[in-house]
């Protein structure tokens, strides 16, 4: 895979678009749960999933120079399903605000070093030519973000089929998201990109 060099237009709209809805797809969960003050039904371990997942997630986009929006995506969209995690640290699992701040931001500084260590060490390596370790980031990434839709799926069988805590905005959102930056990368030259296409 060669580095993304000249990125046309129609690239950096549909992935803005894409990157707006994907990062603020979760606004609506985060107020949501604010406003009834509970988060029954959104497992913790989806948004934790999904957070943990922009770390290679970053790194694949900064590394392989995606349009700019792309690149952003990851970081927005990690910081707000850490708000999301530590609403329901904080409403479900009753934790002292003091412990669920301090986690959140604990969190959020690892996860912005190892994604700098990432790009650091693998930047050199992918302009050098060699896309293994890039390659296989991206395959992690898809497999943390594929991972975090397995426990809505737990949370239906144990209500019966009924959905409890998630909003339908929220949803909605997310599928625009990912289709308006599947799109965005399909205008770019180099556009054959399995591991991004799978996250999408």
């Amino acid at each position: 895979m060669a580095p993304q060099q000249d990125i046309p237009p129609a690239a950096n709209v549909l992935g803005t678009i894409g990157t707006i809805l994907w990062c603020i797809q979760t606004i609506p969960q985060i107020w949501t749960n604010w406003r009834t003050k509970k988060t029954e039904g959104l497992p913790g371990s989806m948004m934790y999933l999904w957070a943990l997942c922009g770390v290679p997630f970053g790194a694949y986009n900064i590394v392989q120079r995606f349009n700019y929006p792309l690149q952003v995506q990851p970081q927005v969209f990690m910081a707000l399903c850490l708000v999301n995690w530590c609403q329901i640290l904080f409403y479900n699992d009753k934790w002292a605000i003091w412990k669920v701040i301090l986690i959140g931001l604990a969190n959020a500084a690892a996860f912005a070093g190892v994604e700098a260590a990432l790009v650091l060490t693998l930047q050199p390596l992918y302009d050098a030519g060699k896309s293994a370790g890039i390659v296989v980031v991206g395959i992690i990434a898809a497999i943390l973000l594929a991972a975090g839709l397995l426990p809505p799926y737990g949370e239906l069988w144990k209500r019966r089929g009924r959905v409890v805590g998630i909003n339908f905005v929220f949803l909605s959102m997310d599928w625009f998201g990912a289709f308006f930056s599947l799109m965005s990368l399909g205008m770019q030259p180099s556009s054959c990109d399995l591991a991004n296409t799978i996250s999408y």
